[in-house]
């Protein structure tokens, strides 16, 4: 039987598990029914519309007028370059908003995407293929690189381009798929509470947990014009700490993660109570905790991995931060 409610029941758990490169799983829950659906969807939107990455919006190629031009020495037309060129994706250095990038190359040679990394621009996708230039051939070419947001079409790029150069379609999300299920979850006798499970897969210019905080961050700004003008009272429901999608994972007690009696005394006896503790330390300060043997150093070894959090994983600054205020409390 349903109790009588004044307000929405507030999810507390979340769980965030990388599932491959440049692929993680966030799980949420439990959310009251029809709510997870509710946040998924914009979320699902905002992740695939609004994600900042770096795409070519301009080419220049020496001795070439059109798109549908050729270029001598050149096995791919200039049409079948500027597509192979699109799916490359590039990552700008210094912050930049947008740079211009010159290239020559001379065949023999196959050109791919590692070979247009340079001091001004990253490749992420090294092996994809450009084009490929005979012996005694000359491709010399200009491409100018941008931030921006979703897809923008040639057309709308052409008069924001120096003259001489061919407009690109740009594909400026780095996110390349999100989807999202829901579940049902058991909550104090109630099975009607509901569970999300986003998987989103970038393409490496940015983490996908990075892509799917800025998701968030997005919402939360489209979201607060009605505040501005309503002046709506937002509850505090935590301190600021625990607003960090892996900080309540990371927060278990290490007496949830059903180590042997023996590694655990090790650990326990050592000071550390939490699962983030364990994963701050270094391989050399872990074989270090007095009286842990190679048995136990094999078993924190095995579960750390299993929880996507393997010895000697760089962890992001800004949650190192948070770890390290929390557990000094």
């Amino acid at each position: 039987m349903k109790s009588i409610k004044t307000s929405p029941h507030v999810p507390t758990k979340i769980e965030v598990k990388e599932v491959g490169i440049n692929k993680i799983e966030i799980t949420a829950y439990p959310f009251e029914a029809g709510y997870a659906i509710t946040l998924a969807h914009p979320l699902r939107r905002l992740l695939l519309g609004s994600s900042v990455g770096f795409a070519p919006i301009a080419l220049r190629i020496e001795g070439v007028a059109h798109e549908f031009d050729s270029v001598r020495g050149v096995v791919e037309d200039v049409s079948h370059l500027i597509v192979n060129l699109k799916t490359i994706r590039f990552r700008v250095k210094e912050e930049l908003e947008s740079v211009s990038v010159d290239y020559k190359f001379t065949g023999p040679k196959i050109i791919t995407g590692e070979d247009l990394a340079n001091d001004l621009v990253d490749v992420v996708t090294p092996n994809i293929h450009l084009a490929t230039i005979n012996e005694d051939a000359v491709l010399s070419f200009s491409i100018i690189v941008r931030k921006g947001i979703g897809y923008v079409p040639s057309e709308d790029i052409r008069n924001v381009i120096p003259e001489g150069y061919m407009p690109l379609d740009a594909y400026f999300t780095p996110v390349t798929n999100v989807t999202y299920e829901t579940e049902n979850v058991l909550v104090e006798d109630d099975p009607n509470y509901e569970k999300v499970v986003f998987n989103i897969q970038t393409d490496g210019q940015i983490e996908p947990l990075t892509a799917f905080k800025n998701a968030l961050s997005v919402m939360h700004k489209q979201m607060a014009i009605f505040n501005s003008e309503l002046d709506i009272e937002v509850p505090e429901i935590n301190n600021g700490e625990e607003d960090h999608p892996e900080i309540k994972m990371l927060s278990q007690s290490i007496d949830n993660l059903n180590f042997s009696a023996r590694c655990f005394n090790c650990l326990d006896r050592s000071g550390i109570k939490y699962l983030g503790e364990l994963v701050l330390l270094s391989e050399d300060q872990i074989k270090n905790i007095k009286n842990l043997g190679k048995k136990s150093l094999d078993e924190i070894t095995a579960k750390l991995e299993e929880l996507g959090y393997p010895i000697g994983k760089a962890i992001a600054e800004d949650l190192t931060a948070l770890l390290k205020k929390k557990f000094s409390n």
